[in-house]
Parts: C-alpha cells; structure tokens; sequence
C-alpha cells in the first residue's frame, strides 16, 4: 500500500506550513499543487481506512464465492471424469456408471505434493485425470528412487489393497495434477460385474509387473550411460514429445532423472553434459531435446 500517511506526516511538520498556515497569498500560489497534492492524500487515505475496515468482509464474501464456484466446478468435473473413466473401461452399463458415481472424489494437487506416503493404508484406487504423478521408493542414505511413472489416464495406488498390505512407495505429484479416487469396495464389485474391468485391471498389473522385471535388470546391470539413455527414452515413451518432436514433454529436474537411473545428481549432470557435448542431446535448462534417438537407443541397448 502506498504510504500517504507519510505524506501527510511530512506535510503535517513543515515549517512552511505551520507558519503561515496557508494564510499566505503568495505561498497558496507558489505551492497550489503541494497543496493539491496534500488534499488528495487525505481523501485517498481516508478511503484506505475504509477500505481496511471492510476488508474481514470481504473475505468472508470471497471464501464464500470461492467455496459455491469450487462445488460447481468439481460437479460438472466429476460428471467429465466419470466419462473418461467409463471410456477407460468400456463398456460399462448405466447400474455400473451409477456405481461408479456413488463414492467418487476429485482432488488437486500442486507440484511436488505428496498423494500418498510410504505405509499408509490402501483404500482407494487412484486415477489421474490431468498431470504427471512418479511413484518412488525412499532408498539409502535418504536417496529416492523412482520406481514408476504415471501419465493420464492412469490408474495407481490399488496394489497394495489386493496384497493385504500397507503402501510400500509414495506418490507425489511431478507438476499441478487431478486426481480422481474410488473406494476399492466399488472397484472389486465393479470386477464382479464386468469382466473387462477385471481382465484390464489383471493386465495393469501384469505389465507393470513386466516393466518392474526389465528395470531391475537394466538399473542393475547397465553402465551409467546405459542407465541415463534408458531412462530418457522411458519419459519419451511415457509422456511423449512437444510439437517439434524432439523435446521431451516432461521438465525434470537433475535429481528426479538422476534417481530415476539409479545414480548420483553429479553423474547425472555429468552424463548429461557428456550427451550434449556428443550431439546426442541438446539442453535448455531442464528442456531436454533428443536429436540423435538411434544412438541413444543403441547406447540404452548395450548398457
């Protein structure tokens, strides 16, 4: 705010003033816009204090607004989501859609927020409907690493529910994401209901159980620059490319590449600058463009 209660201080304790009161001809002359300028302070200033009182109201008025546009927003949302999600499973009929519907939440999640943590317990499965989620495991020495990505329409947090168990990873948001959670009680009767809902759900696990077997043996067994080209292509293959199909659509940090590939923040800059040196890759902060593919996936295949 501007301090126009200084002005009026400083205007207050001129000698100037206090002498001749403005009773001076030639002083209202000579200083007409001083004193214009001293008018108008105080007019502005009184509407400030005014303004100041009304202001608890005014928040109330606005959570209030911000609360009614919030439930509008998540109902028409939810109807949008449950789409996707019936698309995701079709076909599912309109008893199941309802199902569906019963017990649905929708959440936002800001950048590098936690969704949920190691050892809580399942309850829900999770779908993410806008972002980009990374499911890690807290390692050694406080070192992270990334076990999983996920990308929209993405389904996670449901494997430790069907094993019994409490979460063993944490997920946390890579960027502004939604999430779209249903209780699992609705999602096993669904699978009773439907087959496809079960058959894809047993073939979501299947894969990723896959993709866990190929990464154990690739972080394990390939060298460093192996491990960084392997993970570069992952994110292509994961989240895609800009339109200049070359620049990879996801903006990670070193660290988060780094324990995606299994290595140190330092190698991971290293290699990186080792990649771009060799016209492999060009970077631009954390804007990584992929010029040559054939070698990196050459490099990622002979680890």
């Amino acid at each position: 705010m501007f301090k126009f209660s200084k002005i009026i201080s400083e205007f207050k304790d001129n000698k100037i003033l206090r002498e001749h009161k403005i009773k001076d001809n030639n002083f209202r002359k000579n200083n007409y816009f001083y004193v214009v300028q001293y008018k108008i302070c105080r007019k502005i200033y009184s509407i400030q204090l005014f303004l100041l009182t009304l202001q608890p109201h005014f928040k109330v008025l606005l959570i209030l607004y911000q609360g009614i546009t919030m439930i509008v927003i998540k109902d028409s949302k939810k109807e949008e989501i449950i789409k996707k999600i019936c698309d995701y499973w079709s076909p599912l009929d309109e008893k199941e859609q309802a199902l569906l519907a019963q017990d649905i939440t929708v959440e936002q999640f800001r950048k590098n927020e936690v969704i949920y943590n190691e050892l809580d317990r399942p309850g829900k499965m999770m779908f993410l409907i806008q972002g980009k989620v990374k499911i890690f495991k807290d390692g050694v020495s406080g070192r992270n690493q990334i076990v999983r990505v996920i990308k929209p329409i993405g389904i996670f947090g449901y494997r430790a529910y069907f094993a019994k168990e409490d979460y063993k990873t944490t997920a946390m948001a890579f960027e502004a994401s939604m999430v779209a959670f249903v209780p699992m009680d609705i999602i096993v009767e669904l699978m009773k209901r439907n087959f496809n809902v079960c058959q894809f759900i047993l073939q979501h696990l299947a894969v990723e159980l896959g993709q866990s077997d190929d990464r154990t043996i690739n972080l394990t067994q390939k060298h460093i620059r192996g491990r960084l080209a392997e993970a570069l292509l992952f994110l292509r293959d994961s989240y895609g490319l800009e339109e200049d199909d070359c620049t990879l659509s996801i903006y990670l940090s070193r660290e988060d590449l780094a324990n995606m590939s299994n290595m140190t923040t330092s190698n991971a800059i290293r290699t990186l600058s080792t990649f771009a040196n060799e016209k492999l890759i060009a970077i631009d902060g954390r804007k990584i463009k992929l010029i040559n593919i054939e070698e990196l996936e050459d490099i990622s295949k002979k680890g």
